[in-house]
């Protein structure tokens, strides 16, 4: 088509498919029938199809106009509750996030008890492009944990949120590291430090003898590890979330610190700094199943 058909296209054809009429549709729209049938015509040249075979017994849709029509009430329907979503989305308080893969899942979670009373709306994407949202102003926030290991715009708000250290998390049935200088000699260890470090954590647990794997996310890392029951290398706030019974936690083979940070403009929100006791305690929080050797 060489343009899109107006609300007014769709109007008519909707109207002519449920009356089953031209001058029917035409009295419903307030219009001549001269009119409706003038527009229907004009229509259908720049459809490039019939969409009604009409004659003294009414209007019936071909196939084309068959699919036309529903594709107009349909529109039609979407365009009806335009105005309404609008002005439910102008009296609720929203506050646009954004939050890394592996945090994702906990933070918004823990949002959306904490802001009973906002609407969230999520982004999940990574670090930069999540800094990238804030300075361009369509997030208001960034929860990343990168905000200390790279240069950020001026304007820019860091907020910290927490530390966390790396530790070793042992799934049930994973062999714990030996003594020496290579402990983990001959075993895979998983690693997800959720930063930038992950280069520096692989160089590292290879030198101690490991057959290192990054994990894509914090749960995956996990889940392998319990896969292939073998040690996996994450902040301590990621075991405490995913441990189960059986589980035992150590110090990580190298010392390694996560630091969460929400990036905002400033002043950040006033609604999510509220919120930032209760949100730090969820995200330390887990389920209790690891211990602790």
């Amino acid at each position: 088509m060489a343009s899109y058909p107006t609300v007014e296209d769709l109007r008519l054809v909707d109207a002519v498919a449920r009356h089953g009429s031209l001058g029917a549709a035409a009295r419903e729209l307030l219009v001549s029938q001269p009119a409706a049938s003038q527009r229907l015509a004009a229509l259908e040249r720049r459809v490039g199809a019939t969409l009604f075979e009409r004659d003294t017994t009414g209007a019936r849709p071909t196939a084309a106009g068959r699919e036309f029509s529903e594709q107009a009430a349909h529109v039609l329907d979407h365009l009806g509750g335009i105005v309404e979503r609008t002005l439910s989305a102008a009296q609720a308080r929203t506050v646009s996030v954004g939050a890394f893969p592996s945090l994702a899942g906990t933070l918004f979670a823990a949002l959306d008890v904490l802001l009973d009373d906002v609407v969230v709306q999520p982004v999940i994407d990574h670090g930069p492009r999540l800094i990238e949202g804030v300075e361009r102003g369509t997030l208001e926030a960034a929860f990343t944990s990168i905000a200390g290991q790279v240069p950020l715009a001026r304007g820019l708000v860091v907020t910290e949120v927490g530390r966390h250290d790396l530790v070793t998390l042992l799934p049930d049935g994973a062999p714990e590291p030996a003594t020496g200088r290579r402990p983990y000699a001959g075993q895979t260890v998983v690693y997800c430090p959720l930063d930038l470090s992950g280069d520096v954590l692989h160089r590292r647990l290879t030198e101690l003898g490991a057959h290192a794997r990054p994990g894509a996310t914090a749960e995956a890392a996990v889940r392998t590890g319990r896969e292939r029951r073998c040690a996996v290398v994450v902040p301590d706030m990621v075991a405490r979330w995913y441990a189960a019974p059986g589980d035992r936690t150590v110090p990580a083979p190298t010392r390694g610190r996560m630091t969460l940070s929400m990036v905002t403009r400033s002043p950040a929100p006033a609604v999510l700094l509220d919120a930032l006791p209760g949100l730090r305690g969820r995200l330390r929080s887990g389920n209790g199943h690891a211990s602790t050797i």
